[in-house]
């Protein structure tokens, strides 16, 4: 989420591109196949006629993509609707939390007071992002039972904490920009003095790794956990940045602003890798795939600005996308690192 994206979807609003109230609805209609080939043999990481498909549409903001490989669905958020969707192949696009951070009735001094990133823990747990509560929640999906991991780090409260990954050995990292306060950084209810990424270990000792980021954003991890990615949300310094997993060693993997125009809404956000280390991280236009040292293979262009994207299906081949208003997929050639 970003200022410039948010700038966007005002002038959507306005004049009527979107409807905050309209009800999502499954389309199986398939649009053309729109990949940029930018490097010879990337045509190999989307097998032939690949296409991009909108599965649901009429969000305000749809974010936070993961994929339930044991309930076969996905779960993603409308952040500014303050509600979280399932989508799966036999039941389309459902209400599954409202709301999916804190009621409307609490939410004084949040421009959005809903969920935003979401991930599936190791025990198959729900993690969310939850800007109202500004903190990392946990949900049984079983029981719907929700608990707060971590809502303060010395002593005071997360700005709204944005997404989330976990290690294999349960750690977290996660971004904590001010996009969920009414005047973000100016909101008097900000406590931190830095919009930081941060560790949270297994004994639930939280660690800032990085504090000079303006609007940290998406996060992820490489296939073998010794790197962190986290993508920047700024117009002025679109980046994505690696980093071993203390903080230290921290650079520019991938630098978005040669391919920022009018023609190509959006900035670095979220991101999924896959097994191979490829990264697909969305930006300007859509989402790029990545080579593992961060040069730019393709572009799935989704003609709008686009949030965030996740691996899902059977064989983890399957790109969900979210791009503004809408729901896509695309099938490719690569895997998500949690499929074997």
């Amino acid at each position: 989420m970003m200022q410039s994206r948010r700038t966007f979807l005002g002038t959507a609003l306005a004049t009527g591109l979107t409807a905050a109230c309209a009800t999502p609805v499954r389309s199986s209609a398939a649009t053309s196949a729109d990949i940029e080939w930018m490097t010879d043999g990337a045509r190999g990481l989307f097998p032939d006629g690949a296409h991009l498909e909108s599965l649901a549409s009429g969000y305000t903001w749809s974010e936070g993509p993961v994929w339930d490989r044991v309930r076969n669905r996905l779960y993603f958020s409308d952040v500014p609707g303050n509600i979280c969707w399932t989508w799966s192949e036999a039941g389309g696009a459902q209400e599954f939390l409202n709301p999916s951070g804190i009621p409307e009735s609490q939410a004084l001094g949040f421009r959005e007071p809903g969920a935003n990133g979401l991930a599936i823990s190791r025990d198959g747990r729900l993690l969310i992002c939850n800007h109202g509560k500004r903190a990392v929640e946990t949900m049984d999906l079983d029981t719907g039972a929700r608990a707060i991991l971590t809502g303060t780090y010395d002593g005071q409260k997360y700005n709204s904490p944005n997404d989330v990954i976990e290690a294999q050995d349960g750690t977290l990292f996660f971004t904590d920009p001010p996009y969920g306060l009414e005047g973000m950084n100016a909101s008097p209810l900000k406590e931190q003095t830095a919009n930081g990424v941060y560790r949270r270990a297994p004994n639930g000792t939280v660690t800032r790794l990085i504090d000079t980021m303006t609007f940290p954003n998406g996060v992820a991890l490489s296939p073998d956990e010794q790197t962190v990615y986290v993508s920047q949300s700024d117009p002025e310094a679109p980046v994505i940045l690696r980093m071993a997993p203390d903080g230290s060693g921290a650079g520019i993997l991938f630098d978005a602003a040669a391919y920022m125009s009018d023609d190509a809404p959006g900035l670095p956000d979220g991101m999924a890798v896959a097994r191979s280390g490829h990264i697909c991280a969305t930006g300007p236009g859509g989402v790029f795939i990545l080579s593992p040292a961060g040069e730019a293979l393709a572009r799935i262009n989704t003609g709008k600005a686009t949030a965030n994207c996740c691996f899902g299906d059977a064989d983890g081949q399957t790109l969900y996308i979210t791009a503004h208003d809408t729901l896509m997929r695309i099938r490719t050639t690569l895997r998500g690192v949690a499929w074997s």
